[in-house]
């Protein structure tokens, strides 16, 4: 495959945009416009009240939910049955493991990079980490990614995929924004979470799809052999 091809150029891409970002957090460097991002989804003048209705401000923290350890530990086990019900049992696995591990990778990270949360906004949901990369935008990223692509290698279908990539990135694109408009974010956190969630799922899937394939051409040998 050509290093230009989408399917190794993108996660490669991403893979370098996270260590770039880390980088540059870590050696102290700030960004102007994760202040001007956050102050823009605030009401001007009163940075404790987030723009919108108060309906708005209770859907966000209900996309936020979603990302969380609950939602998408949910999310894991639900998918993870299903294809090991299915009897795709290495797939059911591999995607347990894969989001298990992004979730202690991710707790490392924060605890190693130790990025303040947003100060210049009042925080309308309750946080207990550090704040890069974002957890929320990493795992969910992991996490959704991972079931699309894993779906789509048991359907072996295209449109199934496309439609599960198309719903796995709604929702990732909806739960990194609420966490920026929930103040407990910088806009620099999400994008982070998000480039190295792109890299691990595409990874995982690249590796569990090779290995279906030598897999298939193997049980194909022996079966002509017969």
């Amino acid at each position: 495959m050509s290093f230009l091809h989408p399917r190794l150029l993108v996660p490669l891409a991403a893979g370098f945009a996270f260590i770039g970002l880390a980088l540059l957090i870590v050696s102290g460097h700030s960004f102007a416009f994760d202040s001007r991002l956050v102050l823009l989804l605030r009401v001007p003048g009163d940075p404790a009240t987030p723009l919108g209705p108060a309906w708005l401000g209770e859907a966000m923290r209900d996309l936020s939910g979603l990302g969380s350890f609950v939602g998408l530990g949910f999310m894991t086990i639900t998918a993870s049955l299903t294809l090991w019900l299915c009897g795709y049992r290495r797939l059911a696995v591999a995607l347990a493991v894969s989001v298990v591990l992004a979730t202690l990778v991710s707790t490392g990270l924060k605890i190693l990079i130790g990025r303040e949360r947003p100060d210049i906004v009042a925080h309308t949901a309750l946080t207990f980490t550090a704040s890069f990369p974002s957890g929320h935008a990493f795992l969910s990223a992991v996490t959704l990614l991972s079931i699309a692509g894993f779906v789509g290698l048991a359907a072996r279908r295209d449109d199934i995929t496309r439609v599960c990539l198309g719903l796995a990135w709604t929702m990732i694109i909806l739960i990194g924004f609420s966490r920026v408009y929930l103040g407990v974010h910088w806009p620099t956190d999400v994008l982070a979470g998000w480039c190295l969630g792109v890299a691990w799922s595409s990874v995982a899937v690249a590796l569990l799809g090779r290995g279906m394939a030598v897999e298939g051409a193997v049980a194909g040998e022996a079966r002509l052999a017969r």
